[in-house]
């Protein structure tokens, strides 16, 4: 039997989808730097929310050349969350959003990401996909931030974001709370599918 193609390989994980989720990660020194290094705070911010505005194209990407993968299926929503701990991380540092909000948001990406990699890892537990209320909370909320941030600067019209932030914030946490409580009992039935299929 012929030994496989480690090119082939490759070719498996090096598809669109993930090669660009792969540059928004790779984003994370970016925006590090624009807010520590050069200590310019719009910057940051208008960066954060690009990378929030484009957390949908690589799911397209995937729909429309058909590179569809389970790699990629559990690649992106880790990149996301890994991105989105660094950032509040770091704004958190940099004062420029409220500390209880930060620390609710963190809290539960943390346990969320916890549950499901301990489930997977020791369990078995099959993957399932994110739902729509979880993508829309992690929508509003990669918005809320760089809106924080932009009103703690002094740009024009930053009470404006502050506003907005808050608009987009709390039902942005409300709406991530109510989905990690719904993966509790989706991820009882995940397991009994792996416990099942091991059987």
């Amino acid at each position: 039997m012929d030994a496989p193609d480690p090119h082939l390989s490759a070719h498996k994980f090096l598809t669109a989808p993930n090669v660009f989720t792969l540059l928004r990660l790779c984003c994370i020194p970016l925006f590090l730097y624009l807010l520590f290094g050069r200590d310019n705070r719009i910057a940051a911010a208008f960066l954060l929310g690009g990378l929030g505005a484009t957390d949908w194209v690589d799911g397209w990407l995937a729909r429309r050349f058909n590179q569809v993968s389970e790699f990629g299926k559990v690649f992106d929503p880790t990149a996301d969350r890994l991105l989105f701990i660094v950032a509040i991380t770091a704004i958190i540092i940099d004062g420029s959003a409220p500390l209880w909000f930060c620390i609710l948001v963190i809290a539960r990406e943390v346990t969320v990401g916890l549950m499901m990699a301990i489930a997977t890892l020791f369990f078995g537990m099959e993957r399932f996909d994110v739902t729509w209320w979880g993508k829309m909370a992690t929508f509003l909320l990669m918005f809320a931030f760089p809106g924080f941030m932009l009103g703690a600067s002094d740009i024009w019209g930053h009470q404006a974001f502050l506003v907005a932030s808050w608009i987009l914030g709390i039902p942005g946490l409300v709406l991530s709370y109510y989905t990690a409580i719904t993966y509790v009992p989706m991820v009882r039935q995940s397991l009994r599918g792996g416990r099942a299929a091991r059987g």
